[in-house]
């Protein structure tokens, strides 16, 4: 499981030109799905993202959590982080989970993002055209993959 933890002032996912989900301050987060992955990952996964201290404090250092400010948390699935590059110019998502492995874990992922922050986080759609708006704090982008936690 990879995914990419962006710190936002704001962001939203439109879809046929409608709001699907939107949150102010907090994390904008996509995650990437493949086979191998199992509940192990989506729970190492999720706690690593709900405690991850890079939100600023009253001296101005990185140190609050996305829970310690009350944040939001906007979940979105993207298949192309599991994109290979080696051979040529056009990626090969070989690796990436077909719709019907992928979306039982994407949910599963949600529900326990839900459970960890102790609220209901925002998501996209799986599968769909989506357009992401952010305003991206910082700029703070962090790239995680449960292969790479040992």
């Amino acid at each position: 499981m990879r995914t990419v933890i962006q710190r936002v002032k704001y962001a939203s996912v439109r879809i046929d030109g409608q709001v699907k989900s939107m949150i102010r301050q907090g994390l904008l987060v996509f995650v990437g799905i493949e086979d191998s992955d199992n509940q192990d990952d989506i729970e190492w996964m999720v706690k690593k993202i709900v405690n991850l201290r890079i939100f600023d404090d009253e001296g101005g250092i990185m140190n609050l959590s996305v829970s310690d400010i009350k944040g939001e948390i906007l979940v979105v699935s993207q298949f192309t982080l599991h994109a290979m590059v080696k051979k040529g110019n056009r990626p090969s998502y070989i690796r990436a989970s077909k719709p019907d492995i992928a979306i039982p874990l994407y949910d599963a992922f949600c529900a326990e993002m839900n459970l960890q922050l102790g609220r209901e986080v925002q998501t996209g759609s799986f599968g769909a055209d989506m357009k992401i708006e952010l305003l991206n704090d910082g700029p703070v982008t962090i790239f995680i993959d449960t292969k790479n936690k040992e």
